[in-house]
Formats: C-alpha cells, structure tokens, sequence
C-alpha cells in the first residue's frame, strides 16, 4: 500500500495495488472511491469544495481503461488531448490556489508566458503516471491552501487582480466543470465510452 495524500481523489487516502477486481481500478492501479456529493445542507467552503472535487474526479475518471498513445491522441484541430487537459489543470490548481497567495509550488511549472499553450501537450519524456502524479500533488498542495485560507482573504492573481480565495474558488470550479466537459466528448470520440460521473450504485 502507498499513501496518497489527495483528500477525494479516491475513497480513502490508502491506495491498494493489485489483486483487487479490474473493474474498481482507475489510472496507475490506484483503487476508485465513490463519488462525493456537495452536501445540501453545507457551509460556503465546504460546498465550493466538494464540488471542485467531484470534477476533479471526473477528469481523473476520464482516463480510466486508455493506454497512453489514446490518452496524448489529439481529438481536434488546435491538437486538445486527454492527458494535456490533466497536464492544464494540474498547472493551474497551483497557480491559482499557491501562486495568487504567495504559497509554496514545489513542481517546475510548464513555460506558459514563453512558449504558449506549453501547458496543455504531454511532453514526450512525461509519462501518464507522471502527469497523474503532478495533477495529484497540485490538488494536495490546493486542499492545504483552501483548508487554511479565508474566503474573504485576498491574494494577486498572475495578472496583477486583487482576488479572494472564494472568487478562485468559484473560478476553478468553474475551470475543472469545463474541462471535464471537453474531455467527455474526447473520450466519447476515442472509444465511444459515456458518463458524467463514476457509477456509485
């Protein structure tokens, strides 16, 4: 067992390796939780949050069962894939939820400002479990930001706006509902495979 300190990426942070049943087995072996639900009844942070992460889940879900030439197959023109859109977000949970207010990022961010969209291509030397990783450590470095962080409390956005933790909040909610919204119809085109969410039954 290994231990993956990503508050709901799965059911526990306990991650089991093989033998468990094929089906229940996501991305790099890792053992899929059920989905949470934004509790009715919530405080404001709370409800922002949980459903950040049922999207984050989902774009996680969405590579479920793909080898890694499907994952970084391009699907459109401008060339989005599966795996840069995981790449993209993993960039921007830590710059929105580390960067704005001035918290630690202990990965090399992807040149954005100098080569554009370097966020959204797997590099060649990048394997899926990298990118995974990456998205993984950026949501646990994210979840330390938003437990420990007001809402009203305001930091400086990369393009010098004065932003609250729940203005970043809303957007990355935002952000992650759209692009597990794209990576929907690039699976649906890879293999046929449909769903908006896990099935909890």
């Amino acid at each position: 067992m290994i231990t993956l300190s990503v508050r709901g990426l799965w059911m526990t942070e306990v991650i089991h390796r093989f033998p468990v049943a094929p089906e229940s087995v996501g991305p790099g072996g890792y053992v899929r939780r059920m989905m949470r639900r934004v509790p009715p009844l919530g405080g404001e942070k709370e409800s922002l949050h949980v459903a950040l992460d049922r999207h984050r889940d989902v774009v996680v879900w969405k590579l479920e069962g793909l080898d890694d030439e499907r994952l970084r197959r391009p699907m459109t023109p401008s060339g989005t894939n599966l795996l840069g859109l995981v790449k993209h977000l993993a960039s921007v949970e830590y710059g929105w939820f580390c960067e704005t207010f001035g918290r630690p990022v202990h990965d090399e961010l992807p040149p954005v400002f100098e080569v554009p969209e370097a966020d959204m291509r797997a590099e060649p030397g990048e394997s899926t479990a990298d990118i995974l990783a990456f998205y993984a450590r950026a949501r646990a470095a994210a979840d330390r930001a938003i437990a420990e962080i007001d809402l009203d409390t305001t930091g400086t956005s990369w393009n010098g706006r004065t932003v609250s933790m729940r203005w970043v909040l809303i957007h990355m909610l935002e952000e992650t509902a759209r692009h597990a919204g794209h990576m929907d119809i690039l699976r649906e085109l890879t293999d046929g495979t449909v769903g908006d969410h896990p099935d909890t039954t």
